[in-house]
């Protein structure tokens, strides 16, 4: 693999002074796979990463899988399984948290499987948490099959009205210590529950438009497995759902009246909007025009989606993992409301004792939040809890989550 894993966006880095200036940065993967078919390529871009900063990976794969793993990472990352006290419903929060309590570096980021950074972006990245608290960058796809250019589309809308929901934040763990070491796990959109959960504690967030980060394209069978999930996440947006919502009667109404010209219209302001955010800060050097003419179809599924997710709504929630997930996340104002239990009640912060790994259960476990106190040097091999629950977090997002219009990973 090449030494910037496919090149800088936005310049070439001096290999010496990157080592230099992201020494203070820690690297949390959490995953769980039920196959590796992607092992040699995930293997080479931690060793890459090893470089330039030091590696956590939560990995909650069964047994055979795990233990592949860590004969072939031996040397690139610190390999752990999920904390055992971690039960969160959305496993991929567990296999966060377990990474921050080992974290040491004051800035910290936190990527999915498919994430892929490169010597600029790992600088940028560093240098951004300086003065933020949480940054969120913006994913590309690295190559484009017809679904990733179809969903491709909802980013450019996003970037119209704002900005993206990565798989990937940058944090300083001075702030996640002052949060209490966590936040909610048991929603369905976890990454906007980070991002709120910053929020409420007065944190400081920033979203470069121009950080391009890049990411692997799921493959199709992934993708449409999202498609619903992604949709009920907008139940924590309820003005854009509502505006969802109304797009099919909207078109049906039009259809009826054999109103085209309308029709025509909202098609070409939805591909114009696209396209304005595909050409901000420099976003048509990684976006192609043809994902922006795709924003109608988007639009559409996703309009059909919301119907769906209304539905499982009403029926409890949205299947996930064996259970139903019924709340998307949190408001600010209510995790602002709730500032002074969620952390003691929600997070299930606990010590392991380094000695001789010997767990303290909750109860018996400090509730200061104190990451000082959360950071072993090694955990106990649980058994399969945490990420496991979960569907596998290869390419579980098809791209990043959208500030103006969101999508989960």
């Amino acid at each position: 693999m090449d030494e910037d894993v496919g090149g800088d966006v936005g310049g070439d880095v001096d290999r010496a002074s990157d080592r230099a200036s992201n020494r203070d940065l820690d690297y949390v993967l959490p995953l769980r796979w039920e196959d590796d078919s992607g092992l040699a390529e995930l293997t080479a871009y931690l060793r890459f990463l090893r470089r330039h900063v030091r590696i956590i990976v939560v990995d909650g794969s069964a047994t055979p899988l795990f233990e592949r793993h860590a004969a072939a990472w031996r040397g690139l990352a610190e390999h752990v399984r999920p904390a055992p006290d971690l039960r969160f419903a959305n496993g991929k929060v567990n296999g966060v948290i377990t990474g921050l309590r080992l974290a040491r570096a004051e800035h910290l980021i936190i990527a999915d499987d498919d994430v892929r950074y490169d010597r600029h972006t790992l600088a940028r990245m560093n240098s951004l948490l300086a003065g933020a608290d949480i940054v969120r960058p913006q994913n590309h796809f690295t190559h484009l099959p017809w679904h990733a250019l179809w969903d491709t589309a909802r980013t450019l809308l996003n970037r119209s009205l704002g900005a993206d929901y990565p798989g990937t934040f940058g944090l300083r763990r001075s702030f996640v210590e002052r949060m209490g070491g966590g936040y909610d796990g048991d929603v369905l959109f976890e990454n906007l529950e980070l991002i709120r959960t910053v929020r409420a504690h007065g944190g400081r967030e920033i979203h470069p438009l121009d950080l391009y980060v890049r990411r692997l394209p799921p493959d199709a069978a992934r993708f449409w497995d999202q498609r619903v999930r992604q949709a009920y996440d907008d139940l924590a947006q309820p003005v854009r759902m509502a505006l969802f919502l109304s797009v099919l009667p909207a078109v049906a109404a039009c259809l009826l009246r054999r109103e085209y010209t309308a029709l025509a219209a909202g098609a070409a302001l939805t591909v114009g909007l696209a396209e304005v955010g595909r050409r901000r800060a420099g976003g048509s050097r990684v976006f192609p025009v043809t994902a922006a003419l795709c924003a109608p179809i988007w639009v559409l599924e996703r309009a059909t989606c919301s119907w769906l997710a209304l539905a499982a709504c009403l029926r409890g929630g949205v299947p996930y993992a064996g259970r139903r997930l019924h709340r998307a996340a949190h408001s600010v104002r209510g995790l602002r409301r709730d500032l002074n239990t969620r952390p003691a009640r929600k997070m299930g912060l606990q010590e392991v004792d380094r000695p001789g790994q010997e767990c303290r259960s909750p109860g018996q476990a400090g509730r200061s939040g104190s990451l000082a106190a959360l950071n072993p040097a090694a955990l106990c091999d649980p058994s399969q809890n945490g990420l496991t629950d979960d569907n596998p977090h290869r390419h579980n997002a098809t791209v990043a989550r959208p500030a103006g219009m969101d999508s989960p990973s």
